[in-house]
């Protein structure tokens, strides 16, 4: 029975030379296409992101009112379309902002005036919807 089973794998050959060599090539092949995916993939999100950016600049207390300017830090213009303010951060109302929308050119600011009864020493959380697919969040604690 031993001899019957050497006999069997002995008779077995391994994968040839070129055969390796081939399979090699494939795998590596597969690795450089799905490098190249993950690569276009990520820089074409950091391009779409680096195209408008936005940072809230200053904030201004006054009563009845807050002023806000925000800044595009960007490479292309974008658009504030709306402004919410809230309590936490997820609970927004929608605010009256002057003006209603604005454009804001890369590399400059505009001020928005939102018509708020806010209260001294609240925490209050900001959102301002844009043409983009990013809004502008953040949250300050009033004087």
């Amino acid at each position: 029975m031993k001899s019957h089973l050497r006999k069997l794998l002995g008779s077995k050959k391994a994968i040839s030379p070129i055969l390796a060599t081939l399979l090699l090539i494939v795998i590596a092949v597969a690795a450089v296409i799905v490098t190249y995916a993950w690569v276009m993939t990520f820089t074409g999100t950091q391009t779409q992101q680096a195209g408008v950016f936005w940072k809230q600049e200053n904030i201004y207390w006054a009563s009845g009112y807050i002023n806000v300017t925000i800044r595009n830090t960007g490479t292309s213009n974008g658009k504030i379309l709306a402004a919410y303010v809230g309590n936490s951060a997820t609970n927004y109302t929608s605010v009256t902002m002057t003006p209603s929308s604005a454009t804001v050119s890369a590399g400059s600011a505009t001020t928005f005036r939102l018509t708020y009864s806010w209260s001294a020493n609240t925490r209050y959380y900001f959102r301002f919807a844009t043409d983009t697919a990013v809004s502008l969040e953040f949250s300050e604690k009033s004087p």
